[in-house]
């Protein structure tokens, strides 16, 4: 291992007690994605999809999304809202998508690249519930809110500030957006979606970040903020998403468009059905995305598993949905678009065996494929309504031990240590040689989680198993969580007009 990495750790180790890998302000994968469909397979998938939008069509429930289709030249039917897309039309479209962006933060050191090979790491979003070891289930809190985003900023390998991680139940309706962006902003200094439900929304959030990146956003020196938009999956485009989608675009900032789709519910059950229907999806809420303004940035979303056939609940980390991971990303790259996958999907209902086993069955998928834009990975429980501070733990071990294993090995003459090996010569051991010595505090990844005690010892410590060892981590991180420097006027302003808003929209319907 060099000497610039064994520094790098040992500054990251001493700033808290789960910085396991240091941050990379880009991250890229070092290896060619793997890809199980041959070209002419993703050809059919193309053409699959093709059919799909120009004899089906798909449904925009907006009045401003139909007329932009209608002026475009698109078949439009506006009692039914349901357009037809030409294949020379969409495609044209999504020629002026950009293949890549900076998405800005605060912090500059922060701003994240998206695209190529890049991969990105976003917390768990939108969990109704929260879990400890402690308290069980239960609805989540302000409070939780947030422990999150201190969990996001005080960990290296999460790259992206909370997305609405928890549902709030104690912060009125009104007020939940605004929250949510208020913590974000002024508790992170990383990179910072907001939501997308609808253009009241959007408008909020957009005039927040004017207020951190001055009244002029600047798009062209990248976005600063942007939300997913979901299919309404099968061929449905809603009014909430459709408000949300064409304000960002307006202003030039991010759309992470992402049908939702089980297959045998709301897709046919075969794959190829289902990838097919997702491309159809994906790919026409993009091209919506440049109807309003052209070169604004989107990714190309995959949201994609099965249902369990015998009781038609959704099913995560599965085989399938680890095939549809790999076909979203290479369908994404074979329209030079930025690609969002999935990190930690699973269904389990508390943080055992098989939430991991699932979780890792996502992963390592949205890993070897290259995803740019990995949502969900950390803390997700119970099909995504629960947010675990353990999984969230677990999670993000498994997070730092990927992102170490992708700088891969050193191969400088020294890393042969050809003098230590002939030093030992046959049958001798290494733990004395200098060479061992002058490496062994930072020669292998610092686990913060595992426990590779032996039976005697790990018994005689009390037998913490990993779900108690992770709840005493996240304790521990929350009592060294360090606010980010931020001006304590724009700290001020930006809570004063949380306040005020909320009160302004008491009375307001924030989906009309």
């Amino acid at each position: 291992m060099s000497k610039r990495r064994r520094t790098t750790q040992k500054a990251s180790r001493a700033k808290s007690p789960f910085y396991s890998v240091p941050y990379h302000k880009e991250l890229r994968h070092p290896w060619p994605a793997q890809e199980i469909a041959s070209p002419a397979q993703v050809e059919r998938i193309h053409n699959a999809s093709m059919h799909i939008l120009e004899n089906t069509g798909i449904q925009f429930q907006y009045p401003e999304a139909l007329a932009l289709w209608e002026k475009a030249g698109a078949k439009v039917d506006r009692k039914r809202q349901h357009v037809w897309i030409d294949r020379g039309l969409l495609m044209e479209l999504i020629d002026k998508a950009p293949a890549s962006f900076m998405w800005r933060s605060r912090n500059p050191d922060r701003s994240r690249f998206i695209g190529e090979n890049s991969i990105n790491f976003f917390p768990g979003a939108g969990m109704v519930f929260v879990r400890d070891l402690e308290n069980g289930r239960r609805p989540g809190k302000r409070e939780d809110l947030v422990n999150i985003q201190k969990l996001v900023q005080m960990t290296n390998a999460m790259h992206f500030g909370s997305l609405m991680g928890i549902v709030m139940h104690d912060v009125p309706v009104p007020a939940k957006h605004l929250t949510n962006i208020l913590l974000g902003l002024t508790m992170t200094d990383k990179p910072l979606p907001g939501t997308s439900h609808g253009p009241i929304i959007v408008g909020d959030i957009l005039k927040m970040m004017r207020m951190v990146f001055g009244a002029d956003l600047q798009p062209e020196l990248g976005p600063v903020t942007g939300g997913v938009i979901n299919a309404n999956s099968p061929l449905v485009y809603d009014d909430r998403m459709l408000g949300g989608m064409i304000a960002f675009a307006k202003e030039g900032q991010v759309n992470v468009v992402t049908p939702f789709i089980l297959a045998g519910a709301m897709s046919p059950v075969t794959v190829a059905a289902a990838v097919a229907q997702q491309n159809a999806e994906a790919l026409a809420g993009i091209a919506m995305t440049q109807l309003v303004r052209p070169g604004a940035p989107a990714v190309y979303g995959g949201f994609t598993t099965n249902v369990d056939m015998k009781s038609g609940a959704p099913a995560f980390g599965t085989p399938e949905g680890a095939w549809a991971m790999y076909l979203g990303a290479q369908l994404a790259r074979h329209y030079k678009l930025p690609y969002r996958g999935s990190g930690t999907l699973n269904t389990s209902n508390v943080p055992d065996g098989q939430a991991m086993s699932e979780s890792m069955w996502t992963l390592w998928p949205a890993i070897m494929a290259h995803t740019n834009f990995v949502v969900h990975s950390a803390g997700w429980l119970e099909s995504g309504l629960t947010m675990s501070y353990e999984k969230y733990i677990m999670d993000v071990e498994n997070l730092a031990m990927m992102q170490y294993m992708l700088q891969g090995p050193t191969f400088e003459d020294d890393d042969f240590a050809l003098d230590a090996i002939h030093e030992v010569g046959p049958a001798g051991h290494n733990f004395g040689t200098q060479h061992t010595q002058d490496r062994y505090a930072t020669a292998f990844y610092p686990s913060a989680l595992h426990d590779r005690r032996n039976l005697g010892t790990w018994e005689d410590a009390g037998a913490p198993d990993t779900v108690t060892r992770a709840n005493k981590l996240y304790k521990d991180i929350l009592k060294n969580y360090e606010a980010p420097a931020m001006d304590s006027n724009l700290k001020q302003a930006l809570e004063e007009f949380a306040v005020a808003r909320a009160k302004e929209l008491e009375n307001v319907d924030l989906y009309d």
